[in-house]
């Protein structure tokens, strides 16, 4: 139990329906994750949130040559989390995406305010095992998962706290596919076991 962490990825408001750059039913995936964290909070295991967190000029807008439209640009409406969202008064948010060059779609590239990486909070609190949530399944949640299990983490895709944006029809699906080839395991949330 103690070496299990709940990592949520990028449920913010511009991600959501209404959002800058929304993916499909986004806000499904709260319920089940607001579920994992009582769960998750009842064990004591930690629940972090990661969060892009661009600056106004980035190169990953497409106005500035990137793919995508401004979204999550820090300290506004659109990039905080979702309002639905319950995330515990101990959880850890880890920002990505901070860099006026920088794409930054893996949590594993997000830092604490202090600057601490996500790989290395992980090391210091001893956690083995992630369970995966968030947005979007064939960007933000496929990096973090896929970079998660190159540093030998034992990952759980929670199949019901995950949407994707599908930019190309099966993008999501391929995704889900590429993950668990790789040696994640798709999971619902009531077979996750804390004990």
């Amino acid at each position: 139990m103690a070496h299990t962490a709940l990592l949520i990825v990028d449920v913010q408001n511009d991600f959501c329906p209404g959002g800058a750059l929304p993916v499909p039913e986004g806000d499904k995936v709260v319920p089940v994750l607001n579920r994992a964290i009582e769960r998750f909070q009842q064990a004591g295991a930690p629940v972090i949130a990661s969060r892009d967190w661009h600056p106004e000029k980035s190169t990953h807008f497409a106005q500035y040559g990137g793919q995508w439209p401004v979204h999550c640009v820090q300290n506004t409406p659109g990039a905080q989390f979702h309002p639905d969202l319950r995330l515990p008064e101990g959880a850890i948010v880890v920002s990505k995406g901070m860099g006026e060059n920088e794409d930054a779609y893996s949590a594993f590239d997000a830092r604490t305010e202090d600057g601490t990486s996500l790989e290395d909070l992980l090391k210091e609190r001893g956690i083995r095992r992630l369970v995966v949530g968030g947005l979007a399944t064939d960007y933000c949640v496929r990096a973090s998962v896929l970079d998660a299990l190159e540093r030998g983490f034992e990952v759980l895709v929670l199949r019901d706290a995950v949407r994707g944006v599908d930019v190309q029809p099966g993008d999501s699906e391929k995704a889900l596919n590429e993950m668990r080839s790789r040696g994640a395991r798709l999971v619902a949330l009531e077979e996750v076991s804390l004990q």
